[in-house]
């Protein structure tokens, strides 16, 4: 296989899992609930993201890149939501 059918997988693995937090993102904000996302389980996501933004950058992975900062934005919705809406209570 060339890079460029590489890059496609990059691309495609990328869309997938970035696009896995859609559906909670949107639940949480219609609901205006989030008491089922477990805070630790988000933080260390979050963390794990961010690390994987760093590699990215460090190998000049543009997959890696656009799909963890994607990603990263919107988890950092849903810990907010998180904490916004048990306040609320």
């Amino acid at each position: 296989m060339n890079s460029v059918n590489i890059e496609f997988f990059g691309y495609f693995a990328a869309i997938l899992t970035t696009a896995a937090f859609l559906p909670q993102l949107i639940k949480t904000l219609k609901t205006k609930k989030a008491e089922d996302v477990s805070l630790l389980t988000l933080i260390m996501f979050i963390c794990g993201v961010s690390f994987w933004i760093l590699y990215g950058f460090k190998i000049s992975s543009s997959p890696i890149l656009i799909a963890n900062i994607i990603t990263l934005i919107l988890n950092l919705f849903i810990l907010i939501s998180k904490v916004f809406y048990s306040k609320k209570i």
